[in-house]
């Protein structure tokens, strides 16, 4: 036996979501004289929630030998389906079959249909991940079935998601979001766990703004947030849910909140949460891209690919922005090859962008037919706006100035009535560049004005200098070479103290030089110096 009051203290703890007190409290009876099974199940939950996986997986093992010594056979193997399925969170495949063996084994000997269910969710998983989405969507629908049946809101919920993910492989987007409704309706009505309340919230949430379905992606992120809040103390998903209140915030146009919301997000993936391996760094790197911070953001792109995710398309993107055209051309067509449907619907609006900044309008032409049938999957009007916006791009490319007027300023309109400032500012300075050309001078500066009026108060200077400079706004008298020189070494990040012992000045000659650059280019900000520098191959 153990000591009770360390034993209840951390029961009571875990009911209360005190993740910290939980594990400290049963970490402490589990050291004084070993914990029962059930017991070690919840130490185990409690740990992966703090972030600590490798003391969850040990002690969650020695959960699965302690119900087998209890003779709680149905228990070791609905046991060992939760290891399988947590496993594959933490990319241990070969680990997940091996417990998913041994839940199957165990429950093929039971007569018990809500534990044959259960187990099946990792073969069910496995399915997908070796392409068979067919199979995958009628295992997770059957099993969803029994749960239902039986009231089992954590494996309703699980299949739900599964039954999704399945959906988006075979191109059924319509489809998979309905499953999540259904998934998220447990959710949200408290009938599941809390892993699998975060697991389910986090993936739906990330499916659903990359669907482009942002009513949907913005009320389950609002339950997450509110979710996460409720325990100060959780580690996993807390990063997570910082990531994608950051995306949604990039996407509205909140740039200043969306900086503290990835700087708690990479704080979250620092501390141990997994689920944010990718999220946290990408999105931290694509606000970095946006505002001219080319060097943070490779940092940051580099970090996602840690995870096994290509960070695209960003990394493209920044190519692009460098002046690395072919590069970020290669980098976009890699990106494509072999992806799901889902998966390239993402990545072809910047796909459409890189070739046309290429020259190949005919691969331009490909992207957006793509992107256009991509419409079957699901249309929403963040999505149709993407599409305006691409088609624009290829018809100025291929000089149909009336047809891309008329496309940018569909994509205008489709974004200001989203609410998605960035993308609709670059669509207005898109229809400047056209009417422009077509010497509507007056209309050309006025949508010019607004798009700029935009990209100023969001600090989207690399955006901004591009546009200008295809505009025709002069931006700038010549450099000086010693001008050039510091503006170079500003583009490494060198402080103005790094820079004046690099060229033996001072820091109040390098300071009057950068006054000079920031003057002559009409810029305000380093980052906006050293997005010129790239666009001008300067280094």
């Amino acid at each position: 036996m153990t000591s009770p009051s360390a034993l209840e203290a951390g029961r009571t703890a875990a009911r209360e979501q005190r993740w910290a007190d939980a594990v400290e409290h049963l970490a402490r009876a589990d050291a004084e004289r070993g914990l029962a099974a059930s017991d070690l199940e919840l130490l185990s939950t409690a740990a992966i929630l703090r972030g600590d996986t490798a003391a969850s997986l040990a002690v969650g093992a020695r959960a699965y030998a302690a119900y087998l010594a209890e003779s709680e056979t149905s228990a070791a193997a609905r046991w060992a389906s939760v290891m399988a399925l947590r496993l594959v969170e933490l990319d241990e495949f070969s680990e997940s079959l091996a417990w998913s063996t041994r839940a199957m084994r165990i429950a093929g000997r039971a007569d018990d249909p809500l534990l044959a269910a259960a187990v099946r969710v990792g073969p069910a998983m496995a399915q997908l991940g070796s392409g068979d989405s067919a199979e995958s969507a009628r295992m997770a629908e059957e099993i969803r079935e029994v749960a239902e049946r039986h009231g089992d809101g954590d494996l309703a919920a699980k299949a739900g998601l599964l039954a999704g993910k399945a959906f988006i492989s075979r191109g059924d987007l319509s489809r998979a979001l309905e499953s999540y409704d259904r998934a998220m309706s447990i959710v949200e009505a408290g009938g599941t766990g809390p892993f699998d309340t975060g697991d389910v919230c986090c993936a739906v949430v990330s499916d659903a703004i990359q669907a482009g379905d942002l009513d949907r992606g913005g009320a389950w992120a609002g339950f997450l947030d509110r979710w996460c809040r409720s325990q100060p103390t959780l580690v996993t998903f807390s990063g997570q849910r910082h990531a994608l209140r950051g995306r949604l915030q990039i996407l509205h146009g909140d740039w200043d909140a969306a900086a503290g919301s990835l700087e708690a997000a990479m704080a979250g993936f620092r501390a141990g949460d997994f689920r944010a391996a990718h999220g946290a760094p990408y999105w931290a790197g694509e606000l970095q891209r946006l505002r001219g911070a080319f060097h943070a953001a490779a940092d940051s792109y580099r970090q996602a690919a840690e995870s096994g995710w290509e960070p695209q398309p960003g990394q493209a993107l920044l190519q692009l922005a460098m002046g690395r055209t072919a590069l970020a051309q290669a980098e976009s067509r890699r990106a494509l090859a072999g992806d799901d449907p889902f998966t390239r619907r993402f990545v072809l609006p910047a796909t459409v962008e890189i070739e046309v900044a290429a020259g190949d309008l005919d691969a331009a032409g490909r992207a957006l037919d793509e992107l256009r049938g991509s419409a079957h999957l699901m249309s929403t009007p963040l999505f149709e706006a993407e599409v305006a916006l691409a088609d624009a791009r290829v018809r100025l490319a291929a000089r149909d100035l009336p047809g891309a007027l008329a496309s940018a300023h569909d994509a205008a309109r489709g974004f200001a009535d989203l609410e998605v400032p960035y993308e609709g500012a670059r669509a207005r300075l898109l229809a400047a560049v056209v009417l422009n050309e077509l010497g509507e001078r007056q209309d050309a500066e006025a949508e010019f004005r607004a798009g700029r009026e935009v990209l100023l108060a969001l600090r989207a200077e690399p955006t901004l200098a591009e546009a200008t400079a295809r505009f025709g706004e002069p931006r700038r008298r010549d450099l000086t070479e010693r001008e050039v020189e510091v503006l170079r070494l500003v583009s490494t990040g060198l402080t103005n103290r790094g820079i004046a012992q690099r060229l033996s000045l001072s820091e109040k000659t390098v300071a009057r030089h950068l006054s000079n650059i920031f003057g002559k280019l009409g810029i305000g900000s380093r980052a906006a110096a050293t997005a010129y520098a790239y666009e001008h191959g300067l280094v």
